[in-house]
């Protein structure tokens, strides 16, 4: 008999390197595929319900979750806590459920130390001045923080080691049936594959 778990998938990358876009598309073309919902401490925005877009959680309660190592990674922003927790991931997984989650590489550090079987996967755009190119686009930004970006991206690259797999998003569409393909070789691994015989092979 072969007791089947699911996988943590983790998405990391430079910002402009266009994790979220891959990961929308993997969650369109895989709908069993869970995506993980952070926790905040922050109010909810209009429309926002709670364990959809986040789980809303008071500072007192996200500070004694920390203390009790019950998230896998956490970060402050604009005085508000944001993580993710253990017990949807591993709920999800345990329950046989493939789980993704896009996090910044700082976040991706902190998960590997704690939940080390998780499947790491690097993204990163065909060159830096595609990147460049890309973060120009979306106008959202002055030319001073994009150079700051583009210097961070640099310094992040050197993190590619840290990750089993590292995926070039130069096509969509090719990204992701390479992420699809990391799926299936990561489910086909001995060490992922606790099978019971009875009665001998």
């Amino acid at each position: 008999m072969e007791i089947n778990h699911g996988l943590l998938i983790v998405l990391s990358g430079p910002s402009g390197a266009g994790k979220g876009t891959l990961c929308q598309e993997l969650l369109r073309q895989m709908p069993d595929l869970k995506y993980s919902v952070s926790m905040t401490t922050r109010s909810p925005r209009p429309g926002e319900v709670d364990g959809v877009h986040y789980y809303f959680r008071s500072r007192q309660e996200f500070e004694a979750m920390l203390a009790k190592h019950e998230l896998l990674e956490s970060a402050q922003f604009c005085d508000h806590y944001y993580g993710t927790p253990r017990f949807a991931v591993e709920q999800a997984i345990q329950g046989g459920q493939d789980v993704i989650l896009e996090i910044e590489i700082q976040g991706a550090m902190q998960i590997k130390k704690c939940f080390p079987q998780g499947v790491f996967t690097f993204i990163v755009p065909p060159s830096l001045d595609i990147l460049s190119e890309r973060i120009h686009k979306r106008g959202t930004e002055t030319e001073e923080v994009i150079q700051k970006r583009l210097a961070t991206a640099i310094q992040e690259l050197e993190y590619v080691s840290e990750y089993d797999y590292v995926v070039i998003n130069d096509e969509v569409p090719l990204a992701v049936e390479k992420l699809k393909s990391i799926l299936i070789a990561e489910k086909c691994r001995v060490k992922r594959k606790p099978f019971v015989f009875k009665g001998g092979v």
